[in-house]
């Protein structure tokens, strides 16, 4: 197998000053821990991340730009999702 054939893995890097890991490329690898290799010396060079997850492309499931529209309207004719319509008794503090 060359590196051609290798599957391609999407890495996310959590920053020393960050709460979350955010997608900071993608790259080639036979497997996980070739990958997670990889990408600590690829993405953080300058020490500036605390964590890394590398996740093979092919298991990552997206939903298409194009159906945006459709896609999330459903949830907008459901008003309960959206608690503006509820009275706050009078009692009740910090909700």
């Amino acid at each position: 197998m060359t590196d051609t054939d290798w599957p391609l893995w999407e890495v996310f890097v959590r920053s020393r000053r960050g709460l979350s890991h955010t997608h900071a490329g993608s790259l080639h690898a036979p497997d996980a821990e070739f990958a997670l290799r990889n990408a600590r010396d690829l993405y953080t060079r300058r020490g500036e991340g605390v964590s890394l997850w590398v996740v093979p492309s092919a298991a990552i499931t997206a939903s298409s730009p194009d159906e945006k529209d459709p896609f999330f309207e459903p949830a907008a004719d459901k008003p309960y999702r959206h608690p503006t319509f509820y009275e706050i008794p009078e009692g009740v503090k910090h909700l």
